[in-house]
């Protein structure tokens, strides 16, 4: 009898590996789309990456990366300015991270056109997760036998522009965010006890416009010289000057009338997170007198040890873009947006992936299938916005360094700055237009 059950049991566990069930569920679990587990999976895989990358910088591991020859020796040359085990972890977040990518890549183009769980592919999207580890860990392998040389330079550029799009895709889920949460408050409001959910909208809106004049005075304080750092001024002057624009934009009356919804508390979420950006983009600024956090990150100190070198990596910035990173990569995966203009831009199916019966006959709790109809999701469009992600935690954790620069190898070129505050820019116009647009177009339904 025990070995029947044994059978069974690894019968079920190969349906659910290698077959096309998507059986990820615990006992403990309710019942969920087949859809959501699916996005939820895969979102795993890269956080999973993501760790594996982080473990590539922290001190010691690369004792067994130089084994690895030509990780460093591009930079024999420079080795008494620069700490050869700083570059060893670099070179191995920047091969995580093409795996990631290549992977993610791989499911775009494989996704292509995918209408619903009819099509064949379909039953790739959503099963078959011990070969996707395996195809996953392959990659892996084969990008730590790619040599250096043009090759970290060329990603360098790819991960550039790829940071540039996640940092808008980041900026979309918070601006969708941000409009469910005064939403649901809002009708919670109208539904009972009035005055507690407009005292919460409205503390909640001062702690965030609070957090973002803070963290301003502190730029300025910090990032400017009075007799100097011209850029770092112009830029946070002119990200305070649209953020205040956004802010009384959110609350005209017309803006109102056709966005009944909208206000301050969306504008401080967008506010305060133009401002992370802004912050981001000054801790790239080449000249250390106008980036302390460079005084760190700089060492021409021939007797650092690795540890220090390695520990310098990790900047404020940093940290915060990676823990936003995390929930936004987990917001991707578990979102159902009720915003029309979101889910545009967000390529989502609005009002579909509901079908399937979410109660299972026999009671047991497994992913159901809820996308016979019509997908749920674009699934090419779910996985480039994976693949961007990695592109983004590749430049968080090298801090956007670019390897082999000449002049100051540990230090972020320009371009790194212009991309940040370039995306700032166009992430304000992107929330400048969901306010605008039902005034602009309005023919068009924006309910």
């Amino acid at each position: 009898m025990g070995a029947c059950l044994a059978v069974c049991s690894l019968i079920n566990c190969a349906s659910c590996l290698c077959g096309t069930a998507s059986c990820l569920l615990c006992g403990c679990c309710p019942s969920t789309k087949n859809s959501t587990i699916t996005r939820l999976s895969f979102s795993i895989f890269l956080l999973l990456g993501t760790l594996v990358a982080c473990i590539m910088i922290i001190p010691g591991v690369e004792g067994g990366l130089k084994k690895l020859p030509w990780f460093c020796k591009d930079s024999t040359a420079i080795a008494g300015s620069v700490n050869c085990d700083v570059l060893v972890g670099h070179q191995a977040v920047y091969r995580m991270c093409f795996a990631l990518a290549a992977f993610f890549f791989l499911f775009v183009l494989l996704m292509i056109c995918v209408r619903s769980s009819r099509d064949p592919r379909a039953a790739v999207q959503n099963g078959f997760w011990f070969f996707k580890f395996l195809i996953l860990t392959g990659i892996t392998v084969g990008a730590f036998f790619i040599p250096s040389g043009t090759f970290t330079t060329v990603w360098y550029y790819f991960g550039m522009v790829g940071g540039f799009l996640f940092i808008l895709v980041q900026l979309i889920l918070i601006i969708d965010l941000a409009h469910s949460w005064s939403q649901s408050w809002l009708q919670q409001a109208e539904n009972g006890n009035t005055k507690c959910w407009y005292a919460g909208l409205l503390i909640c809106t001062f702690l965030l416009y609070a957090a973002s004049i803070i963290a301003i005075v502190f730029l300025y304080i910090y990032y400017t010289k009075s007799d100097g750092c011209v850029p770092n001024k112009v830029f946070i002057s002119l990200n305070l000057i649209f953020c205040v624009i956004i802010s009384v934009v959110s609350i005209l009356p017309k803006v109102q009338e056709a966005q009944p919804h909208s206000g301050l508390l969306q504008a401080s979420v967008i506010t305060l997170y133009t401002i992370f950006v802004t912050w981001s983009a000054m801790a790239n600024v080449p000249e250390t007198q106008c980036n302390p956090t460079l005084l760190g990150i700089v060492s021409t100190n021939t007797t650092a040890s690795a540890s220090t070198a390695a520990a310098q990596w990790w900047d404020a910035p940093s940290i915060v873009g990676l823990v936003i990173f995390i929930v936004c990569t987990l917001f991707i995966s578990l979102r159902s947006s009720n915003n029309p203009q979101v889910n545009t831009l967000m390529q989502t199916e609005e009002n579909s992936g509901d079908g399937g019966s979410p109660c299972p006959e026999d009671g047991a709790h497994r992913a159901y299938d809820n996308e016979e109809d019509s997908v749920a999701y674009n699934y090419s469009f779910f996985h480039f916005c994976l693949f961007l992600a990695s592109l983004y935690i590749m430049m968080t954790l090298t801090n956007w360094y670019l390897p082999g620069s000449a002049d100051n190898v540990l230090s972020s070129p320009w371009s790194a700055v212009w991309v940040k505050i370039s995306s700032s820019w166009v992430g304000l116009l992107l929330y400048l237009w969901t306010l605008v647009a039902p005034l602009i177009l309005s023919d068009r339904e924006f309910n």
